[in-house]
């Protein structure tokens, strides 16, 4: 699955891909491409997922990404299987400025907080869903 992840962003000029959905392997590995003007902090969520590792990669563009542990979380929306997520309140937590130039990645094991505005340009981004074996 994470060969068909990576072969899927070498296989393909990103900066071309439109907004969307992109099937690579059925449920096991799938894409999203968004392009939208990211949202203020208090209006961003922490979240996990339990049944896809999210592997997060900004393409054009800048905005601040959080990563957090479970301690001292406070949940605020319980886990929705359908959805594959789960909300946070959470007091700490480490930030990143994401750019074409990193990848991120999210495990079951952390919460993470994307889309927060850095500036007022269109952040094109791209999410792989990973399925945890």
């Amino acid at each position: 699955m994470w060969d068909e992840a990576f072969q899927f962003m070498q296989n393909h000029n990103l900066q071309e891909l439109a907004p969307g959905k992109y099937p690579i392997d059925g449920d096991e590995v799938f894409a999203s491409v968004t392009e939208v003007v990211d949202k203020p902090f208090v209006e961003t969520k922490w979240e996990s997922h339990r049944k896809y590792i999210d592997l997060q990669y900004v393409i054009n563009g800048k905005e601040k990404i959080g990563e957090a542990s479970f301690e001292n979380q406070k949940v605020t929306r319980p886990y929705d299987a359908p959805k594959d997520v789960a909300n946070y309140e959470i007091d700490g937590g480490k930030f990143y400025t994401a750019d074409s130039t990193t990848f991120y990645l999210f495990f079951p094991a952390t919460t993470h907080r994307p889309n927060i505005k850095v500036n007022d340009e269109k952040v094109k981004k791209l999410v792989i869903k990973i399925k945890v074996s």
